[in-house]
């Protein structure tokens, strides 16, 4: 999916979870999680649901969200041993950093995260995969309070960048979330794969810089 006009792009708003990295903590993983630590799969994920939108909004820490989660009665492992589960599980989508890296170099791109995630996996994933080195801002939810789908999160985007909408390409691994992004008005491409990427972006203008 993607705008029928094809201004230059002088901005990406990149996805991380799903477009550069695994999620930080999905479906997938929480299974993970729930199989070794031997917890009750519909407790854990019903108590997930109720808590999880106010830790990647920034309204809860990391230790309250697990707190509420999982720890709500005594364990045979400690907080530290489930966070360190649940942080290792984070890891590279093939090259996918290096390859935005060397497009933003090309064209001089300004490049902004927009993503849902939570404080504590946001900065650990930051300094773990070199993120900063891609990045010039990260229109987090935990930071700025607003969550994908919104068209607020998005403004943000191009506010903090300072171009206008449809000078922007959008990369995102969810349809929804793309959708949300082509009402708005910017270029988008649903994330399905580096090398649909790849062809994607060759029918793309750059600014020539």
């Amino acid at each position: 999916m993607h705008n029928d006009a094809k201004p230059e792009i002088q901005a990406l708003f990149l996805d991380i979870g799903g477009v550069l990295l695994t999620n930080g903590w999905g479906s997938d993983f929480r299974k993970k999680a729930i199989e070794k630590f031997n917890l009750d799969a519909q407790e854990i994920e019903g108590r997930h649901q109720l808590a999880f939108d106010n830790y990647e909004l920034g309204l809860m820490t990391l230790d309250e969200y697990l707190d509420l989660v999982v720890f709500y009665e005594p364990r045979p492992f400690s907080v530290q041993e489930f966070k360190d589960f649940m942080l290792g599980l984070s890891a590279r989508l093939g090259n996918n950093i290096e390859f935005f890296r060397a497009l933003k170099e090309k064209y001089k791109l300004k490049v902004i995260a927009v993503s849902n995630e939570g404080r504590e996996l946001n900065e650990y994933r930051i300094k773990k995969f070199g993120l900063n080195e891609l990045f010039d801002a990260y229109i987090s939810s935990c930071y700025v309070r607003l969550h994908k789908p919104s068209h607020a999160i998005l403004k943000l985007a191009c506010d903090i960048s300072q171009v206008v909408p449809q000078h922007a390409l959008y990369v995102d691994d969810r349809a929804l979330l793309v959708r949300v992004g082509y009402e708005f008005g910017l270029q988008t491409l649903h994330f399905q794969g580096i090398d649909h990427a790849k062809d994607f972006i060759s029918t793309c203008i750059f600014q020539n810089k």
